[in-house]
């Protein structure tokens, strides 16, 4: 039951207002409240000048506090509901999701770790790679369900407080990032890799895989095949090697910038 006196309770004009413009979300707000997506979603209306008509109304739910945390959601008001506990960035977690709902819409929605991102939802660009137990996977990929009793690491658990992880440090050095969509998805997925080669695991170009016991001095063509899961639609791939490769070795590496005659 909704309580009369809560700040976030819509009027009736809010409830026309986005009966007009998101007809399909209205069921969800009516019952939940507005949450972030809801939020973002009016605001991409309003700078797309489609709420002019209804600007005072607009702006009066653009300064209301969202809805309460969705944690708070039981597996009685959630279908095929399963309790999930999981240690996300090195806190314990219980909730309840929906046995289908994935590891990044239960890390975006549900716990608002918004720096792992939903790219193509197909498991084909790398944005959503997240460590599980230390292992990279793509979470748009991974059940929630499937991750009970795990460790989760996202980009917003590798810095230790105010310092870098070694990696987010290489990157700013290197420029690594452009519009930085991809860079979360790329920062865990590097990170990975180093330990992976570390373990002496081989890729696809690692020579004598039988007899590789030891760890894997990483070249530029073994870190580009490593992280070739991983799109960057602004082509920041020589940037991306660099960094990796001066973590790996220890030792800097030459910045080197190609300019057309």
């Amino acid at each position: 039951m909704h309580d009369e006196n809560d700040p976030s309770r819509l009027t009736e004009d809010e409830k026309k207002l986005f009966e007009d413009l998101m007809p399909e979300d209205l069921d969800e707000i009516l019952d939940s409240g507005v949450n972030r997506r809801h939020f973002l979603k009016l605001v991409t209306l309003a700078g797309g000048g489609m709420l002019a008509a209804q600007s005072a109304v607009a702006e009066q739910l653009l300064t209301k506090p969202l809805s309460s945390s969705p944690t708070e959601l039981s597996s009685a008001t959630i279908e095929n509901g399963v309790t999930v506990s999981l240690k996300v960035n090195g806190t314990t977690q219980k909730l309840v999701v929906d046995s289908r709902m994935t590891l990044l819409d239960t890390l975006r929605e549900r716990l608002e770790l918004t720096g792992s991102k939903k790219g193509c939802d197909h498991g084909q660009c790398g944005a959503c790679t997240v460590l599980v137990n230390g292992q990279r996977v793509l979470s748009c990929l991974t059940l929630a369900a499937s991750c009970e009793g795990k460790r989760v690491q996202t980009v917003e658990g590798l810095a230790q407080g105010t310092t870098l992880h070694p990696m987010q440090a290489a990157f700013l050095k290197h420029d690594g990032f452009q519009c930085g969509f991809c860079t979360p998805g790329q920062l865990c997925s590097a990170v990975a890799l180093i330990e992976e080669a570390k373990n002496g695991h081989a890729s696809y170009v690692t020579e004598a895989i039988r007899k590789q016991p030891a760890p894997v001095q990483l070249s530029n063509e073994e870190i580009r095949e490593r992280m070739s899961g991983n799109i960057c639609r602004c082509g920041a791939y020589p940037n991306i090697v660099a960094a990796i490769q001066e973590v790996h070795s220890g030792k800097p590496v030459e910045q080197t910038f190609n300019f057309s005659a």
